[in-house]
């Protein structure tokens, strides 16, 4: 019989080795807001512009006008109607590297969202058929309580006295197994359907799925599959464009060594009265900025930017291993499902002969047992075993579903739209 405690440790222990799978609410919006973050950096492609409005309330001093020390210069009070603009002209590539960092930081985010939805997905489908291979496991444990129960009624009817007892014990305590096996499968598939319904986003109350028995699935891989197709998968494109975002922070870093040239000026009206604000006369303009210069050039800051362009190297160095390690991780996740896959078919056929052949054994025993050559209880036990071979059968038609559906994730959604790589012909003159 197979130990239904242990398969429920293994099943807890994968839920637990791995974290909840993140919702596709908050991947969008993750989503949205590196489009935010983009449309900020590429606001730096563009000047500023500004327009103000108000009084301000002044006194100069008598220097100022080339007045005496003494002079009298009364405050006075300044209508200003401007407008400021201001542009960065992107001399050594700063802005140019902002905006391809934001545009490279917003398509990891649309990756990691396609991600999210890759992994939801094959989640519901790996539930789907769990759901669907306890139902039929519940059907088959079914059958074997009853043929336990039958068994060991058949045992106590052909003894007497304390083994009679004996028997009776024994009865029940096969009857007991029983029924805790078909509640533990109760117990799983009720978890798998709530499982289920989390996912397809209802609660467990609201969602009831109809039992329906797991038959095999079966899906043809082709052989030579191109090893293109892990470009498709949406964490690797995730993780070349983070690669791509700490390359172009580089130039940002390295363009803070270099001139930075910012053009300003505004326009606009000032009076001394408002009511002779807008007249021509009181027109007014600056060219350049109102503090500072148009052109600078950092010369000392403590190694400030050569720290940053240090830094920003190092993440992306750690930005380039980090890919090399998903491509690896996909490389063997493909290599493994594929093993798992070829490997489950042959086991699958191996225990649909052995059930086969469980079933021959019966039909011989309750011919045996038809002309008298075996008791009831060999007819009982051949039966058990039946039983037993198609609940082992069962579950590996719902490991084998499942390994389908990681291969499919692994790949990134399948293989339907790729060509196989074509196989080589034999060389003939060589041989």
């Amino acid at each position: 019989m197979v130990d239904f405690r242990r398969r429920h440790a293994q099943r807890s222990g994968k839920a637990s080795a791995g974290r909840e799978p993140e919702s596709e609410g908050r991947g969008c919006a993750r989503e949205g807001e590196a489009r935010a973050i983009n449309q900020t950096g590429r606001a730096g492609l563009f000047p500023t512009l500004d327009a103000g409005f108000g009084p301000t309330r002044e006194k100069l001093s008598p220097a100022s006008q080339l007045l005496p020390p003494n002079a009298n210069v009364p405050s006075q009070t300044l209508w200003r109607a401007q407008a400021s603009a201001s542009y960065e002209v992107d001399l050594f590539g700063r802005v140019s590297n902002s905006v391809q960092a934001a545009n490279a930081d917003t398509q990891q985010s649309e990756a990691l969202f396609r991600s999210v939805q890759l992994a939801l997905q094959a989640d519901v489908a790996q539930n789907y058929f769990n759901l669907r291979e306890l139902n039929a496991e519940a059907g088959v444990v079914h059958a074997h309580g009853v043929v336990a129960r039958r068994s060991a009624q058949a045992r106590a009817a052909t003894v007497h006295g304390r083994r009679y007892q004996r028997a009776r014990c024994r009865a029940r305590q096969v009857g007991t197994r029983a029924r805790s096996d078909a509640m533990t499968v109760q117990r799983l598939r009720a978890a798998s359907e709530h499982s289920l319904a989390v996912l397809l986003g209802k609660t467990p109350a609201e969602f009831r799925m109809a039992a329906n028995p797991l038959k095999p699935v079966t899906i043809r891989i082709p052989p030579g599959l191109p090893s293109s197709l892990l470009e498709r998968r949406p964490d690797i494109a995730a993780a070349e464009r983070s690669m791509a975002a700490a390359n172009a922070r580089i130039g940002v870093a390295k363009a803070a060594f270099f001139l930075s040239l910012t053009l300003t000026g505004s326009g606009g009206f000032e009076s001394a009265t408002l009511g002779d604000l807008f007249n021509w006369s009181s027109c007014t303009f600056l060219l350049g900025p109102f503090a500072g210069t148009v052109l600078n050039l950092p010369i000392f800051d403590g190694e400030r930017r050569k720290g940053n362009l240090a830094n920003a190297r190092a993440v992306y160095e750690e930005d380039v291993a980090d890919y090399r390690q998903q491509v690896l991780v996909a490389f063997r996740e493909v290599e493994d499902n594929l093993s798992d896959l070829r490997i489950l078919e042959d086991q699958t056929t191996t225990q649909d002969d052995a059930v086969k052949s469980s079933v021959r054994a019966a039909q011989l025993s309750r011919t045996q047992y038809t002309e008298g050559a075996v008791n009831y209880l060999d007819v009982i036990d051949a039966e058990r075993t039946v039983l037993q071979a198609q609940r082992a059968s069962v579950q590996l038609q719902g490991a084998q579903a499942v390994s389908t559906v990681n291969l499919i994730r692994t790949l990134g959604g399948g293989w339907g739209d790729a060509k196989p790589n074509p196989v080589p012909e034999p060389n003939l003159a060589q041989k």
